[in-house]
């Protein structure tokens, strides 16, 4: 396949006002687009300039418009799986990827002066120009292409379709595992005891950026490192210290622009994310103007990509004030701005590493012996159809469940937090407010539950499909008796009748031996810090569960 490929081509002899007259008989059924120069900002801040066409203005196919990303819980596996097989992680960035896929659209336009020989001119697309609402789709499908064809043969995962796996074996002592292509956009990760190999038959099709070629020090924004744990193993490791530090300067600049010369809070005023007597629900400060929702919603997403790349610290504070989107007031912009001065004062929390290793558990807090079966039947947990052959190390999973009761004084709904490891790898972090209103702690505790119940059901269904070797329920945590009792006592019986579906479809798991449930002291339950606004000493104290 060639790399060099051209982007356009231009129709000779026809006038550009004779075309938009539709007298042009190879111009029929296509749609006339105008194309600019854009100028952007990344997720990592830096700059780009790119030559975008218009896309907004052309009537696309719904069925060539969606195209995904690897998922952030999947990279996080990905990681995990390099320390657990003992192989290596390389990065590549391919180069102008749009550029590499056929134009699925029927689109000319006029050549502007960027575009050389071709100004004046008309021009029939015919590569998949940045701005189209289709480019995104037909790169991922000649990418796809790509990557299922011989000699690199990889299968794309049901689980996740931007993760592809092949079966592979480590030459110095037959180790049986799955390499992973983890792909957003044109950044693949790679993950493998070949990965030069893999990056050399890639190259074949698809140029790589020169200097892009390298094991990862930044992904998606996050800063990416090797790391050495207390076990004496290396593993690797996210930050977001680089991105959080970018983010308050650009914080900064806007508040300068917005405010006249205002300025972020001294971080001795900011020692907390907010602060701790501050409610948003009781906020009845002026509603903001047209332009500063704008900029509420802006701080809202920096914020909370701060938390996918790990700033967990800010995690409830930002859910919080996220449920106020739709009308924020001055009070919460100004709390948002808080958060930015805490982590001015605060720009590293830490790193998230992804360690392979079997925590310690005691398993005498479960009961793994109940029988179940005059309750729920001969239950089994479902296999997924087409799974792969698991291989490799095993692995096993660890959940963290709260809630705080009644947390919202207005509405009185409870605020749900989960924590799920892998390993001794944080993979998934849930901080959300429950849709209904709950009577008790007990009630409120059991949705959380079945919350966690669900995002267990899809991380165990999507290890799996990685090939990864699970083995064993998940191990799971709450501080409330009652639930724990509930669930993991086949005699125990519920007493409030609304609460039936979460009792029985958590139940059910457990007799499927998908989960169990075991009790975990409130002062050392590590999702207490997703339910609740915490003090400086108790929010630091459960981060060191988390960071290294």
């Amino acid at each position: 396949m060639s790399k060099a490929k051209i982007s356009w081509e231009i129709l000779d002899g026809i006038d550009p006002a004779e075309a938009r007259k539709g007298k042009v008989g190879k111009l029929i059924g296509y749609q006339e687009i105008r194309n600019n120069i854009i100028f952007d900002v990344k997720m990592d801040f830096t700059r780009k300039a790119r030559y975008c066409a218009g896309g907004h203005t052309t009537d696309a196919p719904d069925g060539i418009t969606y195209s995904s990303v690897v998922s952030r819980d999947s990279v996080r596996i990905g990681f995990l799986a390099a320390a657990l097989h003992g192989v290596d992680v390389l990065a590549i960035d391919l180069e102008n990827a749009y550029l590499n896929a056929p134009c699925a659209e029927k689109i000319w336009f006029e050549g502007t002066e960027e575009c050389g020989e071709a100004n004046g001119k008309v021009c029939i697309l015919v590569r998949s120009l940045y701005g189209l609402k289709s480019s995104g789709f037909s790169w991922r499908e000649a990418l796809a292409d790509a990557l299922r064809s011989s000699p690199l043969n990889f299968e794309s995962t049901q689980a996740d379709p931007n993760v592809w796996i092949r079966k592979s074996r480590r030459p110095e002592d037959n180790y049986e595992y799955y390499e992973m292509l983890l792909v957003y956009v044109d950044d693949v990760l790679i993950v493998s005891h070949q990965p030069d190999s893999i990056a050399d038959e890639i190259d074949n099709h698809y140029k790589i950026k020169p200097g892009s070629r390298k094991p990862p020090d930044i992904y998606l924004g996050a800063d990416v490192a090797k790391v050495q744990t207390a076990g004496g193993h290396e593993v690797w490791s996210t930050s977001s210290k680089s991105y959080v530090q970018n983010a308050v300067k650009v914080v900064e600049n806007l508040l300068v622009e917005d405010g006249k010369g205002m300025q972020l809070r001294s971080p001795a005023k900011a020692k907390n994310p907010i602060p701790s007597n501050y409610r948003p629900e009781v906020d009845v400060s002026a509603e903001l103007e047209p332009d500063l929702i704008s900029r509420y919603l802006q701080l809202i997403g920096v914020l909370r990509w701060a938390i996918e790349l790990g700033r967990l610290d800010i995690f409830i504070e930002v859910s919080l004030l996220s449920q106020y989107q739709a009308n924020p007031r001055v009070g919460h912009l100004d709390a948002l701005y808080h958060i930015f001065a805490y982590l001015r004062g605060h720009p590293n929390m830490g790193r998230i590493a992804y360690d392979h290793k079997e925590p310690k558990v005691d398993y005498r807090a479960f009961n793994e012996t109940a029988d179940w079966t005059s309750f729920y039947g001969d239950v089994e947990e479902e296999l997924p159809p087409k799974m792969p052959e698991p291989l490799g190390h095993s692995v096993s999973i660890h959940a963290f469940v709260d809630a705080n009761h009644a947390g919202n004084v207005v509405t009185r709904r409870s605020h749900s937090g989960i924590i799920i490891y892998v390993n001794n790898a944080p993979i998934i972090w849930f901080s959300k407010r429950q849709n209904t209103v709950e009577s008790s702690t007990f009630g409120s505790e059991l949705v959380s539950m079945r919350i966690c119940r669900d995002l267990i059901v899809s991380l165990r269904y999507k290890l799996r499909m990685f090939g990864l070797n699970l083995q064993g329920p998940a191990y799971t945590y709450c501080d409330n008796a009652g639930v724990v009792k509930n669930v993991s006592v086949p005699q125990s019986v519920l007493h409030k009748r609304h609460n039936a579906i979460n009792y029985h479809v958590i139940r059910e798991s457990v007799a499927a031996k998908m989960m169990v449930v075991g009790k975990e002291d409130t002062e050392t339950n590590i999702s207490d810090l997703f339910t609740k606004v915490l003090t400086a000493e108790r929010r630091n104290y459960l981060c060191g569960f988390i960071f290294r």
